[in-house]
């Protein structure tokens, strides 16, 4: 599923700075391989990725979002819990008036939860198989 997203960079003097994006595991789910190849393949394509590990609180990962100054936020949830943990970390995000911050989902989301998880004010989601181009050309 991709939403048109433009891309966004600041000029700071003569350089520009690069998307930032935190991707980050909340919660009990602890498979990493895939948040992992989708972090070096962000990285390859320019994006300054910051992860933030396994088994993060959703308050640890919006402080993490703020500290980190990101234009994105990516949660990778493989365990079915993705409807109670997406709508808390945006809302977590609000409550710090991170509203600027978009968040993308990536992991095994049904089909039916995908809809509602962008109604919920995500911007994304990608599933199994989803191409890193995929996800760089959504992302700029």
């Amino acid at each position: 599923m991709a939403i048109a997203q433009s891309g966004r960079q600041e000029t700071f003097g003569s350089r520009t700075r690069g998307k930032r994006i935190l991707l980050a595991k909340v919660g009990l789910d602890g498979h990493d391989r895939g948040v992992k190849v989708i972090a070096r393949g962000l990285r390859d394509a320019g994006f300054h990725v910051i992860y933030s590990g396994l088994w993060q609180s959703i308050d640890s990962v919006a402080e993490a979002a703020q500290d980190e100054d990101v234009d994105w936020l990516g949660v990778s949830i493989l365990n079915g819990a993705h409807m109670t943990l997406v709508p808390a970390l945006i809302t977590a995000l609000h409550d710090r008036d991170l509203d600027h911050i978009d968040v993308i989902v990536g992991g095994i989301i049904p089909q039916q939860d995908q809809q509602k998880l962008i109604q919920l004010g995500a911007r994304g989601c990608f599933g199994p198989g989803t191409s890193i181009d995929s996800i760089v050309q959504f992302l700029s």
